[in-house]
């Protein structure tokens, strides 16, 4: 998975349409290979990346838990820790 692309189900507050779109355009980046399309492909390129975000809205709205909804700010200091742990120098 791209590591642009993050998780998006179950935070609080919900995952925004600007999020599910920046997800979804990571996403055409990643399986057409380009981060900005020629002039030939422009058209497909964004209509893809509208399809997916749409899609993508639907599948998060769809989804269930249990699990309790998790804070992004805590998650955001965990990925952080994990970070500095993964790149320290020694």
């Amino acid at each position: 998975m791209c590591r642009n692309i993050r998780t998006l189900h179950n935070f609080e507050p919900a995952a925004g349409d600007d999020e599910i779109r920046a997800a979804a355009l990571q996403y055409v980046r990643k399986i057409s290979g380009t981060s900005k399309p020629s002039k030939a492909n422009e058209e497909v390129f964004w209509r893809a990346v509208d399809e997916i975000a749409h899609l993508t809205g639907h599948l998060l709205d769809d989804l269930v838990t249990s699990a309790p909804p998790k804070d992004r700010e805590v998650e955001a200091a965990k990925a952080k820790e994990r970070s500095a742990k993964r790149f320290a120098t020694t």
